[in-house]
């Protein structure tokens, strides 16, 4: 089933000369360091894309001017593919989903079908770094609160991508002190290297280019599934100000009071969610964060549910509307729906785990290390006692 997934997603990216523009972009980048050029001043492809991360990011990108393009993109789409195997296995350990013989199987099976949610099949054709940002997260907040350096890799996250900075909130408010102010060093160790080897890119970036939104990319397209994307489509303005400002401050808020009153599996969901809601832009592609939603979903029995989210993620309802120059910004009412299904979906997912009775503590069981490196499933009330010994709720 996976080498037929495989083999499909390679002869259409090979029949439709996939461009990788996202891929160019961190080369221009990692060239852009290595030249000593300026990181912030060029545009490359067709589309005239600009760098857009922390000087940290464009520092981890000169590896990509080593190889040749080509084969720079080989790399990419096999490493991405190898990322969602990962995210496949992180999820259902996240979600609780018992080891045993059949779960490589699943694995496969999560990875061969994964392939095709629209988020991640964009992140591939595009040569994003989605699904290695969420790995990193998932993988660190998956872990014991009392494991080594807990919190490190979602600092480092944040380097590269500011947006994963909301996961340092989310630890401090559940009273995970300790990892967040870990996660909050390591992010501001990326900002201190990026200064220090990038001193003129960091200035320009942290007093500038971070401000400017509009570099990102038009925010009414529907490309962008966050709110202010559904409110600009919605309102047929390109500027929703703030029409969309004060209602993405009220579920910034309501988001991060959910996901302290959830439990751990939710309220890491819940955080991500209320990220790609808030933020100014969200692409489609950005929305990876489907595939551990599904996992929990499925692990605690919501079958249905689970159906319902993964179909709307394979959907591309989106793309099916004419969207060429600023029909955007022109769709009936009728089309809001199909145009903006992800935010829509988000938010109504939020509010189902808000209404949901003792909302996590009736989840699926994380998975943690036991002893020795093997694994085990913790039972809930033990997981539950160990958080009250520590003087924290969930």
């Amino acid at each position: 089933m996976l080498a037929v997934s495989l083999a499909a997603l390679a002869s259409l990216c090979l029949v439709q000369h996939i461009p990788m523009a996202d891929t160019l972009v961190y080369r221009a980048e990692g060239a852009a360091v290595a030249n000593g050029t300026d990181l912030y001043g060029f545009t490359v492809t067709e589309w005239k894309l600009p760098a857009t991360y922390p000087p940290f990011a464009a520092i981890l990108f000169v590896p990509t001017i080593w190889l040749p393009l080509g084969a720079l993109k080989v790399a990419f789409a096999v490493g991405n593919a190898a990322l969602l195997a990962l995210l496949v296995h992180l999820s259902c350990r996240f979600a609780g989903i018992p080891a045993g013989p059949a779960r490589p199987a699943l694995v496969l099976a999560g990875t061969a079908v994964g392939l095709w949610l629209e988020p991640v099949f964009q992140t591939i054709l595009f040569g994003q770094i989605n699904l290695a940002l969420v790995c990193l997260v998932l993988w660190d907040l998956s872990r014991r609160d009392d494991a080594v350096g807990k919190g490190f890799a979602v600092g480092i996250a944040a380097g590269i991508k500011i947006t994963p900075a909301i996961f340092i909130v989310y630890l401090l408010i559940t009273g995970r002190v300790r990892a967040g102010l870990t996660a909050l060093a390591s992010f501001v160790g990326t900002v201190l290297l990026g200064a220090l080897v990038l001193p003129h890119a960091s200035v320009d970036f942290w007093t500038r280019r971070i401000f400017e939104t509009g570099r990102v990319g038009k925010a009414w397209i529907v490309d962008n599934q966050s709110l202010q994307g559904l409110f600009a489509r919605v309102l047929h303005d390109a500027e929703p100000g703030l029409l969309w400002m004060v209602p993405a401050a009220l579920v910034g808020l309501a988001g991060l009071w959910v996901a302290r009153r959830s439990g751990p599996v939710w309220g890491v969901l819940v955080t991500a969610l209320t990220a790609l809601l808030v933020s100014p832009i969200s692409w489609s592609h950005h929305w990876v964060w489907c595939v551990p939603v599904v996992a929990v979903l499925v692990a605690e029995k919501r079958v249905r549910l689970a159906a319902v989210v993964g179909v709307a993620f394979a959907a591309r309802t989106m793309w099916v509307l004419p969207h060429d120059g600023d029909l955007d910004l022109r769709f009936a009412w009728w089309q809001q729906v199909l145009a903006s299904p992800y935010p829509l979906l988000g938010v109504g997912l939020v509010v189902w785990v808000a209404m949901r009775g003792r909302a996590g503590a009736d989840g699926p069981r994380p998975e943690v290390p036991g002893p020795r490196g093997e694994s085990r499933g913790r039972g809930w009330n033990e997981y539950l006692a160990g958080v009250a010994g520590r003087g924290r709720r969930d």
